[in-house]
């Protein structure tokens, strides 16, 4: 039984045994942990030892009766009003979760689709400890000019982009890799051909192939 500060779907490891990592999935604005919790099942064998948990976001979506966000994205300023607000939140959840597996925080990769990419790119270098990892579907870095005073860690990240993406455009994730090069922050970038706002099987090969990486080396 899991108790956290954000309620969602979650799957244990495949393996029956303890977790021996943690994968905490943020889904995109509109949609709710349901949305993501499949990619447990889509890496469950290759990554039978990894705990699962999809949160819902901490609040009702501004444009439907159905649906959580991250944080209101009406203006520039409520964007990064909200994401600071919401990185303890995520800060809590992923710490609360990492205690209950008795896993020190690099067993731990964030994984976002859109703004839960967002939220991924904000909260993970901010935080006291680094994480293992984090993968950023269709995201972007809305707090990059704050992201030099505020860099507290060196948490490795993989960006992964449509590159026909018509909602968040891929020089996004362009423009963030630049960032997170100037910044000696280690990085991958995967710009997709053909694919719009969505995850693809070639987008899952190059996840799961960096969270193979980012966990061996801790």
């Amino acid at each position: 039984m899991f108790v956290a500060t954000l309620t969602g779907p979650n799957r244990l490891p495949k393996s029956g045994t303890s977790a021996d990592s943690l994968v905490v999935l943020l889904h995109g604005i509109g949609a709710s942990g349901d949305d993501l919790i499949g990619l447990a099942d889509a890496w469950a064998d290759a990554l039978p030892h990894t705990a699962f948990h999809s949160p819902n976001a901490p609040h009702h979506f501004d444009d439907a009766p159905f649906g959580y966000q991250w944080y209101s994205r009406r203006t520039d300023q409520l964007r990064a009003q909200g994401l600071h607000e919401v990185e303890g939140t995520v800060n809590a959840y992923v710490d609360d979760l990492l205690a209950q597996h008795e896993l020190t925080p690099v067993r731990c990769v964030l994984v976002g689709f859109s703004q839960g990419s967002i939220v991924s790119l904000h909260v993970a270098p901010r935080r006291k400890t680094a994480l293992g990892g984090v993968v950023s579907f269709s995201g972007r870095m809305v707090t990059a000019d704050t992201l030099r005073e505020e860099l507290a860690n060196r948490t490795p990240i993989c960006l992964i982009h449509g590159a026909e993406d018509p909602v968040l455009p891929s020089e996004g994730s362009v423009e963030g890799a630049a960032v997170l090069a100037e910044l000696g922050v280690p990085h991958e970038l995967h710009v997709l051909p053909g694919l719009r706002h969505a995850i693809d099987e070639r987008g899952l090969e190059k996840a799961t192939q960096f969270i193979h990486r980012v966990l061996e080396g801790n």
